[in-house]
């Protein structure tokens, strides 16, 4: 299945989504973080997110709390103290997009003044009006993930009738939001919410149905990269599912996925490398 083609604007950066798969490389600024791979200073999430350069990441999602089932949320403050420098730094010495990993506002405006130009807003409906606000004023581009509760109680909401149709539902109306606070299309992305109040089983069912969002008309991020559901797969720790997020990327890729958010990027690269290549074959 061919994907559709989008030029997204992120402040005065154009990317071409589409053709190969984007690859947004994480680096977490957040020492609890679900992962295992959390940095606990500047020095150390630079090295890092020189590292994903490197090893060939087209953005990076820098974020400085962690959003596991069960985490009850930081000050705004301990947030922008942990990814301002982290960004500041990159904005000046990397050539790629930088977005910020948060869902509060004045942790956004300090990331976009600081060089950041996407914001990653994992509260899905429950964007406030003014973080909106602020982010068509920079121009930045937004991604839009679904997620029910927070963090701390999202585990209670896991309950659809029909996840993929509910998931899209209200996907939709968060993107109407955006468009009538004047965000333009051209910068908005959607995320499933792959992990965040859904069960294994649903995510599982959202990533088999995922060429399903096409009908809202937006590129589309998948984010799976070591998650728990992968872990009850595999029976391994999130340390070990390498091989198990490698599988749910090309998965993901063949369903429409035009950026995928990993830890791994020398490895996925070379995932991607052969999905894509399997995706845009002439049939």
């Amino acid at each position: 299945m061919k994907r559709c083609l989008f030029d997204l604007h992120a402040r005065d950066t154009v990317m071409i989504l589409g053709d190969v798969t984007k690859i947004m490389g994480i680096v977490n600024a957040s020492p609890d973080s679900f992962s295992g791979d959390g940095k606990s200073n500047t020095a150390a999430c630079l090295r890092h997110a020189r590292k994903l350069v490197r090893e060939g990441a087209d953005i990076l999602d820098i974020g400085g709390e962690s959003t596991r089932p069960g985490a009850l949320g930081m000050k705004p403050q301990e947030e922008i103290r942990r990814i301002i420098p982290v960004i500041k730094v990159l904005a000046r010495t990397i050539k790629i997009p930088i977005s910020a990993d948060t869902s509060k506002l004045d942790v956004a405006r300090s990331a976009l003044d600081a060089g950041a130009s996407i914001i990653n807003n994992v509260s899905g409906l429950h964007m406030a009006t003014s973080f909106l606000k602020m982010v068509r004023n920079y121009r930045a581009a937004i991604i839009i993930m679904h997620r029910r509760g927070t963090p701390a109680t999202m585990h209670k909401y896991a309950h659809y009738k029909n996840v993929l149709k509910e998931v899209i539902e209200e996907l939709r109306m968060a993107v109407e939001k955006c468009l009538e606070i004047g965000i333009n299309k051209n910068r908005i992305i959607v995320d499933s919410g792959i992990g965040f109040s859904k069960s294994a089983g649903q995510n599982l069912i959202l990533l088999n149905g995922l060429n399903r969002l096409n009908i809202l008309h937006y590129p589309i991020l998948l984010g799976t990269s070591r998650k728990s559901f992968i872990g009850e797969i595999l029976q391994k720790p999130a340390g070990e599912r390498l091989m198990g997020t490698a599988a749910t990327v090309a998965a993901g890729v063949m369903q429409g996925a035009h950026i995928v958010r990993v830890h791994d990027v020398k490895q996925i690269k070379e995932t991607l490398k052969v999905t894509d290549a399997i995706l845009n074959a002439d049939t």
